[in-house]
C-alpha cells in the first residue's frame, strides 16, 4: 500500500496534518508501532 514506512516521530507530525486520510494512516502507524512495543 504506503511506500515508506512510517517512524513513530514521522507519524506523530503527520497527524497535525489537515488531511484527513494522512491523519488515518498516521494513526494506525502509531499504533501498531505501540503494538510492537508492547508485544516485545
Amino acid at each position: 500500500m504506503m511506500a515508506e514506512k512510517l517512524d513513530v516521530a514521522s507519524a506523530r507530525r503527520k497527524m497535525k496534518s489537515p488531511n484527513i486520510k494522512t491523519r488515518k494512516r498516521a494513526l494506525k502507524a502509531l499504533h501498531d508501532a505501540a503494538r510492537q512495543s508492547g508485544k516485545k
